[in-house]
């Protein structure tokens, strides 16, 4: 039986991959950033095997003992839109610390059950991630970041068998979509924007690749155009 260890479980795309994991009997680890919320992942996932971690603060992740993992999701992320000239230091750091340094760490301790297994490691980029915007300097910053050590990661890793995926979505129906149409000032309607259970999908499809295959990136878009275009 196949072992994914997943970030960001609690909602949006994070929750919609191990809906689908859990559905077809996968077992999953998931690190939740607070007692109270493993103790929902627990309830919500019968069999799973959760432990804490505050991404914020990458220096003081651990992982449990773990012999081997088909897969570490790195879905978990955080945004604060604001020009570089007003943005708080706290809010730039966080961003980088979440979204970058945390996904490097937990790669780094989990990378000898990955390799066990010649499983694969996947990043939940964005499309900030290939094109930054104004107001969006922090966050894509530390997703051109994630990139970057995505494809460091794929050449060194690729004689252990190991594959690394980068999968940017663009604005996805989730909690956070919601949150940055709140700090644009411009009302928010799901229906225009991915649904979560599609990146899932995908994400799927790239662990269920044969053996001797791998999709290094893949960039999910909605088909509504949007406001304006």
């Amino acid at each position: 039986m196949a072992a994914h260890l997943v970030t960001g479980a609690g909602s949006g795309i994070g929750a919609a991959v191990a809906d689908k994991l859990a559905a077809r009997g996968d077992d999953l680890v998931l690190l939740a950033r607070s007692d109270e919320r493993a103790a929902e992942l627990a309830e919500r996932y019968p069999g799973a095997r959760t432990f804490t971690a505050d991404l914020a603060d990458p220096g003081s992740i651990r992982v449990p003992d773990l012999d081997r993992l088909d897969s570490v999701l790195h879905v978990a992320g955080v945004v604060d839109l604001g020009p570089v000239a007003d943005q708080p230091y706290e809010q730039l750091r966080e961003q980088v610390d979440v979204n970058l340094v945390a996904p490097a760490v937990l790669t780094r301790l989990t990378l000898p059950a990955v390799r066990r297994a010649r499983g694969t490691v996947v990043f939940v980029n964005s499309s900030a991630g290939l094109s930054a915007s104004a107001q969006w300097s922090a966050y894509a910053a530390s997703k051109f970041g994630l990139r970057g050590f995505a494809d460091s990661l794929r050449a060194e890793e690729i004689e252990n068998g190991v594959r690394v995926t980068t999968v940017f979505p663009s604005r996805s129906a989730t909690p956070m979509q919601e949150k940055v149409h709140e700090q644009e000032g411009r009302t928010y309607d799901p229906s225009r924007w991915i649904d979560p259970a599609v990146v899932a999908d995908t994400i799927l499809h790239v662990l269920d690749l044969p053996a001797g295959a791998t999709i290094p990136d893949v960039t999910v878009r909605p088909l509504v155009p949007r406001p304006g275009t």
